[in-house]
């Protein structure tokens, strides 16, 4: 149990874990915070569970403390993956360490079986491993992840909503979003500029319509990189009818459904 353990900030001390900017680092050391983590993410016994940027520990202690049946924590910071070696033994070799960068990982050959990824993911790098899960997302039981608050709004908004965007059109067209709670900034070491949210999203059964990843990438991408203007005019390179898909053309982007935007990327030629 990791009431055994010592306190995250005497292994911070111990290891020199000074945060640094260049891993996108804040510690979460509430370990009330970090079991609610853990218990928002379901049962873990049965299951591999992937984190990334474990940092000294809070949230693999409670993934471990949670019955986990495996955590393969991915750490980029030599020091930090050094400082949770020790939990490995604590935990009876349920922990396995990996010290590499995240962006450049195959996460769905990490192992066999069933497998989660929880993690309280450095700011810096959210967005990108977001898209890469989900371009693979039929891997994964769920992912139960912390974002700024203003990426989670992102994941759940609806049509019409100012924080509707491409992020959003992606995860919802393959995902069901849940948000599970706020985390306030204070709650962070050094403490960051915006407030967290924690995020879990359970694969869908099938993507709300079908379409091609590549196309529907592609169709996002356009139609929000030039959010302010009209579908007629940000998707225009494209070649699209969109009346002959029951679309106005002079809508804008951020009105248009999942639904919608599988369609025109179903009729890119």
């Amino acid at each position: 149990m990791s009431s055994e353990l010592p306190p995250l900030r005497d292994v911070m001390e111990r290891f020199d874990l000074k945060t640094q900017k260049k891993f996108g680092q804040h510690f979460l050391l509430d370990l009330n915070l970090t079991a609610r983590i853990a218990r928002a993410a379901g049962n873990l016994s049965v299951c591999t569970v992937v984190e990334v940027g474990p940092g000294p520990g809070g949230l693999t202690r409670a993934l471990l403390d949670s019955g986990a049946k495996q955590v393969i924590a991915i750490e980029r910071d030599p020091r930090c993956a050094k400082a949770i070696k020790e939990l490995a033994i604590h935990y009876d070799g349920r922990l396995k360490i990996i010290e590499a960068n995240a962006l450049k990982l195959e996460f769905s050959s990490l192992c066999q079986g069933p497998k989660k990824i929880v993690a309280n993911l450095p700011y810096n790098v959210a967005t990108p491993l977001l898209i890469g899960w989900l371009k693979n997302i039929n891997h994964y039981e769920s992912l139960t992840l912390m974002f700024q608050k203003e990426v989670a709004d992102r994941l759940t908004a609806n049509p019409g909503n100012k924080t509707y965007g491409r992020l959003s059109v992606l995860a919802q067209w393959l995902c069901h979003t849940k948000h599970e709670f706020n985390i306030a900034r204070t709650a962070f070491t050094p403490t960051p500029k915006v407030d967290s949210t924690v995020i879990t999203l359970t694969p869908r059964t099938r993507p709300i319509a079908v379409a091609n990843w590549q196309d529907f990438e592609k169709v996002t991408s356009a139609a929000f990189g030039q959010r302010r203007k009209m579908l007629r005019a940000s998707l225009k390179h494209l070649d699209i009818d969109l009346k002959s898909l029951g679309i106005d053309p002079t809508a804008r982007a951020e009105t248009l459904s999942v639904d919608q935007f599988c369609a025109i990327a179903r009729s890119i030629k």
